[in-house]
C-alpha cells in the first residue's frame, strides 16, 4: 500500500515537472517574441525618422498648400492691419475736426463773453447815469419844494417891502407955486429930503398920493385911501 502511495506521489512530481518545463518554455518564447518585435519597432522608427528627415530636407514649400495657407494668413493679417490703420486715420481726422470745432466754439464763447462784458459795462454806465439823473431830479424837486414853501413868505415880505410907506405930504413937500389958468393949473412942489422940484397936475401921483385938485386958494389937494392932505403956499416942513 505504501509503495502505491509513493508511486502516486512520484507520478505527481513528474507531472508537475513537465508542466513547469512547458510553462518555462512558453515564457521564454514569449519573451523572445517581444524582443524581436521591439527590435523591429526600433528599426521601423529609425527608418521612419530617416525618411522624415530626408522628406523634410527635400520638401519644397514654394507653391505648396502650406505656402498658400501661409500667404492667405499673412494677407488676412495685412488686410486687418490696413483696416485698423484706416480706422485709426479716420479717428485722427475726426479728432482733428473735433479739435478745430472746439477751438471755434472757444473763440465764439470768448467773443460772446467780451460782447457780454461790453454790454454789461454799457448797461452799468447807463444805470449809473440814470441814477445820477434821478438823484439830480430829486434834489431839484426838493429844492423846488423848499422854494415853493419859501415863496409865500418871500412874497409876503416882498409885498410888505413893496408897499409904499405912508408919506406925510405936508411934512415932506413944500408948495412953491401954482401957475396956469382954469383947468390947466399946475403946481411946483419941492422934496424937502433932497431939494428936488417936481411939477404936478391934476390926476398925477406923488409917493402914492393922487392929485385931486389944484387951485390958487386951496393949493394942491391929495387923496389916498380916503385920506386927504393939502399943500398950500403956507405949508412948511
Amino acid at each position: 500500500m505504501q509503495n502505491k502511495i509513493k508511486t502516486f506521489f512520484m507520478s505527481l512530481c513528474v507531472m508537475f515537472g513537465v508542466v513547469a518545463v512547458c510553462h518555462a518554455d512558453d515564457t521564454v518564447f514569449e519573451n523572445t517574441v517581444d524582443i524581436i518585435e521591439e527590435v523591429n519597432a526600433d528599426n521601423s522608427i529609425a527608418a521612419n525618422e530617416e525618411f522624415s528627415a530626408d522628406a523634410i530636407e527635400d520638401y519644397n514649400v514654394e507653391g505648396s498648400l502650406f505656402q498658400q495657407i501661409t500667404d492667405l494668413e499673412q494677407e488676412k493679417v495685412l488686410m486687418q492691419l490696413e483696416k485698423e490703420r484706416a480706422q485709426l486715420n479716420l479717428d485722427l481726422d475726426r479728432l482733428a475736426a473735433e479739435k478745430i470745432k472746439l477751438h471755434m466754439e472757444i473763440d465764439t464763447l470768448s467773443g460772446r463773453a467780451e460782447q457780454q462784458q461790453q454790454e454789461f459795462e454799457t448797461e452799468r454806465a447807463r444805470l449809473e447815469a440814470e441814477a445820477k439823473r434821478i438823484e439830480m431830479e430829486k434834489e431839484a424837486m426838493a429844492n423846488k419844494q423848499f422854494d415853493d414853501a419859501q415863496k409865500p413868505a418871500q412874497k409876503q415880505q416882498s409885498f410888505v417891502a413893496e408897499q409904499p410907506k405912508d408919506v406925510d405930504i405936508e411934512k415932506n413937500y413944500k408948495l412953491l407955486n401954482v401957475f396956469g389958468a382954469g383947468a390947466q393949473l399946475q403946481a411946483t412942489v419941492q422934496d424937502l429930503s433932497n431939494g428936488q422940484n417936481k411939477r404936478l397936475s391934476v390926476g398925477k401921483d406923488l409917493d402914492g398920493w393922487n392929485v385931486k385938485s389944484i387951485s390958487l386958494d386951496d393949493g394942491v389937494v391929495f387923496i389916498k385911501d380916503g385920506n386927504v392932505q393939502t399943500l398950500n403956499v403956507g405949508n412948511k416942513s
